[in-house]
């Protein structure tokens, strides 16, 4: 069983506790659940530099990344930093992190930010909706083709921009529908965490241009980007490589002046 089947496993069980704790009505009865989205697929096209910053605490790769942020100082430091958006993990048993993250950053700063979770039930994305978030997170790995157009359907028609992510040819060709607004391909190996950027240049000619390309995980430096830029990507989202700084707005601000000086 590799890490993803543990995590998808323990995430059906959180969601129905939620699911009986938490009614829908409530969560459609939020302040947020009113507000106009702000689409990070607008974003990304129309960014010189692409990059989705991420608040991550740790992770089961890494461990402990960083504890000692709060989540407002981290998103006010991305939106200066000029990044494009801003992905928030909202899973608490392998990250560290919770729905009050994503309230704490919509409350901090006006970037699109994203739910970055273990999307299994149209559940999530009303909790989504409801918290703040912008964009949502589907992962191919996990979910069936007609799970996967179930779910970006509904994320439409809350307005909310959907970034799907995958790790082969496989789970790219079950993928592509007319509901996605991004296609993520995810350069970690899940099953031995190596990460190698051929992934996504691989991948990238099989992405139709409708959607915007976007690369994960690896991203630790202006050069990995350069290299993927001519592959068409528009998006790279960089998780432990600000957050494992004091400073991750700094950090972002640095990285984002010498990518666009």
């Amino acid at each position: 069983m590799n890490i993803l089947d543990k995590i998808t496993l323990d995430k059906r069980k959180e969601v129905e506790l939620r699911k009986s704790l938490i009614p829908v009505s409530q969560l459609e009865k939020s302040v947020l659940f009113e507000i106009q989205t702000i689409s990070l697929a607008t974003n990304l096209r129309n960014s010189k530099s692409g990059i989705i910053a991420e608040h991550k605490r740790r992770s089961p790769s890494k461990s402990v990344i960083n504890n000692a942020l709060n989540v407002q100082d981290v998103a006010k430091g991305y939106e200066s930093a000029g990044v494009c958006g801003m992905s928030v993990l909202t899973d608490a048993k392998y990250f560290g992190g919770s729905l009050d993250d994503l309230l704490t950053a919509r409350a901090s700063c006006n970037l699109p930010l994203l739910r970055k979770e273990f999307i299994i039930d149209e559940y999530q994305l009303l909790e989504a909706k409801a918290y703040g978030a912008d964009v949502i997170l589907l992962i191919a790995a996990i979910l069936t083709r007609d799970e996967i157009k179930q779910f970006s359907e509904f994320a439409k028609s809350l307005n909310l921009d959907v970034l799907l992510e995958v790790h082969n040819k496989e789970e790219l060709h079950k993928s592509i529908m007319p509901s996605l607004d991004m296609l993520g391909v995810n350069n970690r190996n899940l099953k031995t965490f190596d990460v190698s950027l051929d992934t996504s240049k691989t991948l990238s000619n099989l992405i139709p241009d409708d959607f915007v390309k976007v690369s994960e995980s690896g991203i630790s430096n202006i050069q990995a980007i350069k290299e993927l830029q001519p592959y068409g990507y528009q998006g790279f989202l960089i998780g432990e490589n600000f957050m494992k700084t004091n400073n991750p707005g700094k950090s972002a601000t640095a990285f984002i002046k010498t990518l666009e000086g």
